[in-house]
């Protein structure tokens, strides 16, 4: 059952638009700090329906922008999901914050409400309670955002939704981005993702002064508005650098591809939904699983993650060497943030987090991408099954 094309976990889709935007930016007067990213910005508040965003050259740099915009500091506390990309716990550790973690429902991979409502008594007690929880929307698929949203507002903690995986998903008849469950939302346009900017990332909020603060945040805290210098002398070159930030910013270039990509994101978050479909009309239910999805919510589908049933570490590993034999790129998101060399420095251990790990021991990301054709996608189950039955 060996092929000789090889089919990635995921991929980017350029069309013929995408490169006449690009090719039009390259052609005009600006590549970097024209037109092209404030339309990039407007365009993705008018889909999220929400009233800023501040777009910028990475999800990871979206991350560290929140943070320190939410005044995260070195005597405070983020939690966040250990089954993640690594940023998700970095974005703290920039801000010499303490990073903790909660775990997860195995079913559906995200932050377990019922452990992160235990973890908020105790940490209650205790006096270390968080200054920011960043939810992570794993695969495309929201986390429970109504009762974090309840939980934030009885211990005091602001809430960043990480969105990297999620733009197009819905979550209680809302778009996931509208920042009306949280402070802030993050969203990543790497190339694998829903749409892409080839690097790049944005921060959106209704939060007038949080958005202020991360437009400061991302040009190095500079800024040219005369009413805002804090120095009386002035001429018509004059900028102020009033405290320290970062050259994140997003170029034209990018932008107008990620307005170009915008708009065939309700066509391309479909398509990647009827293949999840496909996928799980062609499956056998009793030897894998599909994470939940919850009625509430539409997920963007940016990964197809299964669970291996009943087989042990060593055939989990056994499976994924396999497939990549027969020229099937499939994944693992992630392994556990706690169990990575940094994290153990900081006295986290294999037993903190029993979800997450068993999770990693279980979990299998399968191709999905635009333009993954239905011989492709039964290519991929067939082989799995085949190797599964053959364990």
């Amino acid at each position: 059952m060996n092929q000789n094309k090889y089919i990635p976990y995921g991929k980017q889709k350029i069309t013929e638009d995408d490169i006449n935007a690009v090719i039009k930016t390259l052609k005009s007067d600006f590549l970097t700090q024209g037109e092209q990213v404030p339309l990039f910005e407007n365009d993705l508040c008018r889909f999220l329906g929400v009233d800023h965003s501040i777009a910028v050259n990475s999800g990871t740099s979206a991350l560290h922008i929140a943070c320190l915009s939410l005044n995260l500091q070195e005597k405070d506390y983020l939690w966040t999901s250990s089954t993640s990309f690594v940023a998700s716990a970095n974005c703290g550790r920039y801000c010499n914050a303490k990073i903790d973690f909660v775990d997860i429902n195995l079913d559906d991979g995200l932050i377990s409400i019922d452990l992160l409502t235990k973890k908020l008594k105790e940490a209650e007690k205790k006096g270390t309670l968080p200054k920011v929880l960043v939810c992570v929307h794993l695969g495309g698929t929201s986390c429970d955002m109504k009762s974090i949203k309840n939980l934030s507002m009885k211990y005091g903690f602001k809430v960043i939704e990480d969105a990297s995986h999620a733009l197009g998903g819905r979550y209680s008849d809302r778009n996931i981005g509208d920042c009306f469950y949280s402070d802030i939302c993050v969203f990543s346009f790497h190339p694998v993702k829903i749409i892409t900017t080839a690097e790049g990332g944005v921060a959106t909020t209704n939060n007038k002064a949080l958005a202020e603060r991360m437009r400061l945040l991302r040009t190095h805290c500079i800024t040219k508005d005369i009413s805002k210098f804090q120095l009386s002398k002035f001429g018509p070159w004059s900028y102020e650098q009033q405290s320290l930030g970062f050259n994140y910013r997003m170029n034209d270039i990018q932008a107008s591809l990620g307005s170009s990509q915008l708009k065939r994101i309700l066509d391309i978050v479909d398509e990647r939904n009827n293949i999840l479909k496909k996928y799980k009309k062609i499956a056998d239910n009793e030897v894998i699983s599909f994470l939940k999805i919850s009625k509430d919510t539409k997920s963007s589908v940016h990964l197809v993650i299964v669970l291996l049933k009943n087989l042990s570490e060593d055939n989990h590993k056994k499976v994924f060497d396999e497939m990549r034999k027969r020229s099937i790129g499939v994944q693992l998101h992630y392994s556990p943030i706690h169990l990575q060399p940094y994290y153990r420095k900081f006295g986290f251990k294999e037993g903190d987090f029993p979800m997450s790990e068993i999770y990693a021991k279980k979990a299998l990301s399968l191709p999905v991408f635009e333009g993954l054709e239905m011989k492709d996608q039964e290519y991929v189950m067939n082989n799995l099954l085949d190797i599964i039955y053959n364990l």
